[in-house]
């Protein structure tokens, strides 16, 4: 379990360095087809759904890979 939230960390502070000092090779989040951004005049509604799922499959791959 440690040996887990060990590489979880790791992997959290790279994605940070990553999205601090390179933040040009995250600008395609959000702006995926299918993702969702509603303006009105005072507030705007924005949900990633096409995003959330690229990520979340992204993820499943990469957690059964570390399971096998």
């Amino acid at each position: 379990m440690s040996r887990w939230l060990i590489m979880a960390g790791i992997a959290l502070v790279v994605l940070g360095l990553l999205v601090h000092f390179a933040p040009w090779l995250f600008q395609w989040f959000g702006k995926l087809p299918g993702d969702i951004n509603i303006r009105s005049d005072r507030s705007q509604l924005f949900i990633p759904v096409t995003s959330m799922i690229l990520i979340s499959v992204l993820l499943t791959i990469v957690l059964n890979l570390f399971n096998r």
